[in-house]
């Protein structure tokens, strides 16, 4: 269970910088180290946090409370892979995620994104995020978080406390920063962080010409067991909430300090955790995929062409059209079938070749549709589902307002930009080439979390 302690630290607080292009935080204290700090005399936090409870009490009298911003920091010059916090991370650009827990957990004030590409801004900007454009001062690769933070704060006085959030963490929940923010709003809290719970044992860096190595954490002679060991805690990196106040001298941490635990399973950085397709599956089985409950789908609608094709007409010598389809997609939806998923095929022309696969793979089918919306609202209507119960695949602007209304929508990787804005999932591979057979498998993923949760509520 995720949990939090609270500490009074005689520390003005930890100089914490991150990388810009948003690794994970290096962290050197002005003195002593500490997890879980008992209270001590240092007049500066304690004057720090008189300030801040005297803030809340006259802000309360006043009726207004601090506020409260979500800052993620997303640089464009990452160097392991470019355009990193925008990169399509199961089927969700990487930032989406974290915008999409800071949105859902309804405690902020403001929610922005601090970059300085163009290409970031639009992302963001989609996601309903406000974007701060940060100088080039404090964007080159040697500018820390902490630089960029204080910007933002010199050209945004009306924010109180800043909730920094890492783009690189898409496994947040917005639990995560309702639990963390009752420390701040509730608990007087100066600063609130992310740990993880780590059982690894640490043994002294050999430097070159030495030998022999020191163990840090253990005694080998009495080395435990791994359930007779509470472990260490570590900053995730996952997010650092922090006041004003204690930014504008030089630290993320300090004052009235707070840890928040996060379950290991939740604790993904793809900067140093997991290469990008192992972070896929976990975040397919441990992200937050949105505040609306789960249903299970029920029905499947596939635009035939663009989805299931290619796209690509061909021509015989005899003048007969030609089209060619991915076994891996027909599998795909056979396997969904057998999960009880009914599948429907709808095209915008007419095609016999359209009617032979729609029988060979057990599917209804509707062409020469001009208004896709009314066929599949009629579709829905029939059978009595929800839009929550329906999924819908397209590639192009004609799929839009379907891919809107659909409660589980996707589109192939080379869809229409209209498209892919409009859908939920974007897919790793083409039209024609696989795509249908991942949505499959993403709705198949999707009907798993829910039947989960419907377990959890029941127990």
């Amino acid at each position: 269970m995720d949990k939090t302690t609270v500490s009074e630290s005689g520390d003005p607080g930890m100089n914490t910088t991150r990388d810009s292009s948003d690794g994970r935080c290096n962290s050197s204290n002005t003195g002593k180290r500490k997890m879980n700090a008992t209270a001590s005399g240092s007049n500066e936090n304690a004057s720090a946090s008189d300030r801040k409870r005297k803030m809340t009490v006259s802000d309360k009298e006043s009726g207004k409370k601090p506020h409260l911003s979500a800052l993620i920091l997303a640089r464009g010059g990452s160097k392991g892979i470019p355009l990193k916090n925008i990169k399509v991370l199961a089927g969700v650009p990487l930032i989406g995620w974290v915008l999409r827990a800071a949105f859902d957990s309804a405690v902020f004030d403001s929610v922005w994104v601090s970059t300085d590409h163009a290409k970031i801004a639009e992302v963001a900007e989609e996601f309903g995020a406000q974007v701060h454009r940060r100088s080039p001062k404090v964007s080159t690769d040697s500018s820390s978080s902490l630089d960029a933070i204080q910007e933002f704060l010199r050209l945004h006085k009306e924010v109180d406390i800043i909730g920094n959030i890492q783009a690189t963490s898409p496994c947040l929940h917005p639990i995560h920063l309702q639990d963390a923010t009752r420390k701040i709003r509730e608990d007087g809290c100066d600063s609130v962080f992310s740990v993880v719970r780590r059982h690894h044992f640490r043994w002294q860096e050999v430097k070159t010409g030495g030998v022999d190595t020191k163990p840090l954490n253990l005694d080998p002679a009495n080395r435990p067991r791994r359930q007779d060991w509470d472990g260490e805690l570590c900053e995730n990196g996952s997010f650092y909430f922090a006041s004003r106040e204690l930014i504008e001298k030089g630290y993320l941490q300090g004052g009235k300090m707070a840890y928040y635990e996060m379950l290991p399973e939740f604790s993904v950085d793809i900067d140093i955790d997991i290469d990008w397709p192992v972070a896929e599956q976990r975040v397919l089985r441990f992200g937050y995929f949105g505040k609306d409950q789960l249903e299970q789908v029920k029905l499947l609608v596939c635009n035939i062409d663009g989805c299931l094709t290619d796209g690509q007409m061909y021509l015989s010598a005899g003048g007969e059209e030609l089209v060619s389809w991915n076994i891996r997609d027909t599998t795909g939806i056979s396997t969904i079938q057998e999960q009880g998923v009914e599948v429907c095929l709808i095209s915008s022309r007419d095609c016999p070749i359209h009617k032979l696969l729609a029988k060979k793979i057990g599917c209804q089918l509707e062409q020469n549709v001009a208004n896709k919306l009314e066929v599949l609202e009629l579709w829905k209507s029939k059978k009595k589902l929800s839009w929550e119960q329906v999924a819908y695949i397209g590639n192009d602007e004609s799929d839009v307002e379907c891919l809107k209304k659909a409660g589980v929508s996707g589109v192939p990787h080379d869809a229409s930009s209209d498209a892919v804005k409009a859908a939920g999932y974007t897919c790793r591979n083409s039209a024609g080439r696989g795509a249908v057979r991942e949505f499959a498998d993403h709705i198949l993923l999707l009907g798993e979390q829910a039947r989960a949760k419907s377990q959890q509520k029941n127990h």
